[in-house]
């Protein structure tokens, strides 16, 4: 299949089995997201792979910050959320926690840095889709939440750039169709 191919084909899909993907495969995504395009060979992203127990324990954390962040609001339904949250990292069997290091040299941007990791992000999710494999990118409170970049060790400029959910589909692809191209390109001195 040609990467054009590829990219029509490729869809976030978010229910996923509890199978879990092998070590090599989550390896060949974790390499093909460092053949990404980054100014000044900075290569600015960092990778945490969460499994088994990590992904409860990162639940643990996001479910404590979303309390803190809803402490002050009377919501009948607030015991629930805070399950929610808790579970958000059990709906894959794989969580890859894709980061965006501060710059390191003066003629980084913090800006390309993240650019960059978003294009590693894309990286893997198009080497998930040839490994036919389900992969999701998420981020939401979590991904700016300190605590949650704490429990990772980072430091607080570091951005965590997307939680990509990993593992074997559930339900088929959606079909999509998205807006033509044309009807969002301006051509100039063309």
């Amino acid at each position: 299949m040609s990467i054009i191919e590829l990219i029509k084909q490729r869809r976030s899909i978010g229910k996923m089995t509890a199978e879990v993907p092998t070590r090599a495969q989550v390896e060949t995504i974790l390499e093909a997201a460092t053949h990404a395009p980054n100014h000044h060979n900075a290569q600015p992203w960092r990778f945490f792979v969460l499994a088994g127990k990590a992904r409860e324990e990162l639940g643990i954390i996001m479910a404590e910050s979303f309390a803190t962040r809803m402490a002050e609001a009377n919501h009948e339904k607030i015991d629930a959320m805070i399950a929610k949250e808790r579970n958000k990292p059990l709906r894959a069997p794989v969580l890859i926690a894709v980061i965006a290091e501060q710059p390191k040299q003066a003629r980084e941007l913090e800006i390309e840095n993240i650019e960059a990791a978003a294009a590693a992000v894309q990286n893997m999710l198009l080497a998930a889709e040839e490994l036919g494999l389900a992969a999701m990118w998420r981020t939401g409170e979590p991904a700016y939440d300190p605590k949650v970049k704490q429990w990772l060790g980072l430091e607080e400029k570091d951005h965590i750039v997307a939680f990509v959910y990993l593992g074997y589909p559930a339900t088929p692809r959606l079909e999509r169709t998205p807006t033509p191209a044309a009807a969002k390109t301006s051509w100039l001195g063309w």
